[in-house]
This record gives structure tokens, sequence and C-alpha cells, in this order.
């Protein structure tokens, strides 16, 4: 019997943390991710580039690396899907066709949907623009900086959050803290998403004499005058502004007419197939799913799919059901950091920030290249490093994990 065609459209976190569990299986399945240039970036370590803390060149991977061997690798981009006769079609005009398709396309920040953004403001959810923003850092001398939200979905929702919080570090570093007034705005009537996260979040700001706007929802950025105003009728005036801009699925979503008005695809979620669609499943931001545009939610993601895509290969019903499953570490300042494990059900209760979760992060942001090959997620990742499987574990206590923190301290 011929082995079944499985595409992966998108080589992000988990695009390839899916196509290598579904490498497992391939005495039945042939499996192929098709990613637009071949080049894995690891966007979570965006949030330091601004600092100098890291460099945009230690988190770019080839993504043939990153790769089982048994999974196949086309670089090509993708300009649509069709779902009726089961093909890719690329933008030059080749075609793949598939069985069944996992779509793990990702999230675009769109900063031109908020008028005078993209002109006046700054952020660093893309390499390029950390880089701007690094430069304007290193130019500041004082001033009004007003950091936030500037529109709804944005993926990896505590990243403003913990902006601001390092923000605070390295303006008290360079002894401009004093010199310098922090505003964060957003939409929402409390400072997070979250209402169980809110106190901890409220306790860190008051203590660093970070002032908070609520209900600011941005209108437009008249960035000659430098000043940023709200439909509710606020006007700020600034300096430095950095303003997370809202995001959209990938324009290959509109192109193919299965996404809805802001590019999501509408996916079930607990099987996590594309309603309407049982060969095709969705994956990570590209999703409409409740729960965080994140890294964090791709990996508990993608065992789901993989079991369902599974069972329906063999003409089984796919049971598999994604409960939710979140998990990050959240930089609070000072060296420290926290953790939030929530899912549908069950929301997070972060524990006090402490330098264990900061050095967990920091660590695990070296570690990646190594363990997505390895399909390592980071509930078992964070176990790796405390010790906690009946083996010795292979990072605890090593020298290596020495090495890794002697390496992450040199950019501090």
């Amino acid at each position: 019997m011929a082995k079944a065609k499985v595409l992966v459209l998108g080589g992000g976190v988990g695009g390839t943390f899916v196509a290598n569990k579904l490498a497992k299986h391939t005495d039945i399945i042939e499996v192929t991710v098709v990613d637009a240039t071949g080049v894995h970036h690891y966007q979570p370590g965006l949030l330091y580039v601004p600092f100098g803390w890291e460099q945009p060149e230690r988190l770019r991977h080839d993504e043939r690396k990153l790769l089982h061997p048994a999974v196949q690798l086309v670089s090509a981009p993708v300009r649509m899907i069709d779902v009726e006769r089961r093909q890719l079609f690329l933008l030059n005009d080749g075609t793949l066709p598939y069985d069944y398709l996992i779509i793990a396309t990702g999230s675009c920040p769109v900063p031109e949907e908020v008028e005078g953004l993209a002109e006046g403001g700054h952020h660093f959810y893309t390499e390029p623009a950390a880089l701007k923003l690094k430069e304007a850092l290193n130019n500041f001398q004082g001033g009004r900086i007003v950091v936030g939200i500037g529109g709804f979905p944005y993926k990896c929702p505590p990243a403003p959050i913990e902006f601001t919080l390092l923000l605070d570090d390295w303006l008290r570093q360079r002894g401009l803290r004093s010199k310098t007034e922090i505003t964060f705005v957003t939409p929402l009537p409390q400072v997070f998403t979250i209402p169980t996260v809110v106190p901890m979040i409220e306790e860190l700001f008051a203590r660093k004499g970070i002032r908070v706007e609520t209900f600011f929802n941005t209108e437009f950025v008249d960035f000659q005058k430098q000043r940023v105003v709200s439909l509710e009728g606020t006007e700020l005036d600034y300096e430095l502004l950095v303003l997370i801009p809202p995001h959209r699925g990938a324009p290959v979503i509109d192109a193919s007419g299965i996404g809805d008005k802001g590019g999501w695809i509408p996916t079930d979620k607990f099987t996590l197939q594309v309603k309407g669609h049982e060969r095709l499943f969705a994956i990570g931001d590209a999703t409409d799913l409740p729960v965080s545009k994140s890294g964090a939610a791709a990996h508990f993601e993608a065992p789901i799919v993989v079991k369902n895509l599974i069972n329906l290969v063999n003409g089984k019903e796919p049971d598999a059901k994604y409960n939710g499953d979140v998990m990050c570490f959240v930089e609070t300042g000072e060296g420290k950091a926290t953790v939030l494990r929530f899912n549908y059900e069950r929301p997070p209760q972060p524990p006090k920030p402490s330098a264990w979760y900061h050095w967990l992060k920091a660590i695990m942001n070296r570690l990646y290249p190594v363990a997505l090959p390895r399909n390592i997620a980071p509930d078992v990742f964070i176990a790796m490093l405390q010790g906690k499987f009946s083996k010795v574990s292979p990072f605890c206590g090593s020298e290596l994990m020495e090495k890794l923190k002697q390496d992450v301290m040199k950019t501090r």
C-alpha cells in the first residue's frame, strides 16, 4: 500500500515540531515540510535583541538541520492552498499534491493597520524591527517612553510586559531611569489578559514606577509631533514609542479562502482539524483557538495533531483532544522570571519570580536547536534540567549547564 503524503506548511516551531514527531511513522506516511526560505527563526530570542543581550544571527537556524533525516524539506514560497484538489500552488507555478495537510503558517505583525505606527513606532517582533529598536534605544538619553499593545490579536501575550520590565533594568544599568518616564498602554481594562496574573504585574509595575494607561485603544500615531492618540481621547507625548502592532494570519491563508476576516484558520479546539476539512489540521499561531499565539502552545498541540492524523491514515476516528495546555516563562526583570502554566479550564497561578526560572528560560533559549530535533517539549525539558527522570539528567549539574550560564552572563 502506498504511503500517505503529508505536507507541513511552515517551518516554524509548530511545523518543525510536528514534522519531527510524524517522522516516527514513516512506515505509513511520507512527511515533507514546505517553508518559504528554509531558514528557521527563533522568535522568542528577539525580545533580547534591542538591549544587545542577543545577536540575531544566533536566532537563525538552517531548517534542514532541525528536521529528522526522514523528513523532506522543500524551500519555496506557497501562493495558495487548493483544498478541493489537495495541492499547494508554489510561487514559481509548481504544485505539490498531498493526502493530508498541516498548516503552520504563523502570524504577521501589521503596523500599517494603525495610522502612523509604522512611521512613528517601534516593536521587536521581527529581526529588522528589533535591530531598529536597538538603534533607537542606543540613541535614547532620557524622556518619555510609551510602550504597550497597539491592537489585538498579537503573538506571545506576555512579551510586551517582559519588554517593559527588561527596559526598566536596561535604563537603570545606564543611569537613565531617573531621567525617564515609562507609560504602559493597553486596550484592556487591566494590565494583562489573564486576571490571575494581573496582581503580580501590577505589583512589579508599581514598585518600579511604571505608569499604566488602561482602556487605551490606539487610534493613530502623530509621528511628526511624537504623540500617540487613543479612541478614548487620551493623548500621550513620547520621545520613544514601542507599540506592539496587531497581527494577522499569513497572506496564503487569505489567498486560499480558508481563513476568517483576520486571516485565522477556523480550527476545532480539541482535534485541531480545520473545520469542515477532515484531512486538514492547523497548529500554532495560524489558528483561531482561544489560547496564546505562541510556540509554547504549538509544542503541546503537535502530539495531538500527530495522533489524530495517524488515526485517520489507519482508518480510525481522530480521538485525541487538545486541552489548551500552554506553558511559558515570563521575564520579570532584576534577573528573575516566573512561569505560566494553564489550559482551557485552569488559569495560571504564577509562582513568585525567581532567578531559577530566569535561568531556565535563558538555557532553554540556548538549547532550543538541540531540543527541537529531539522532540523535547518545554515540560519535558524542565524535567530534564531538574533531573527528575529515573536516569541522570544530561543537563542538570553538567559542564554544559555551566558553560551556558557563563555564555548568557557575557551578554548581560
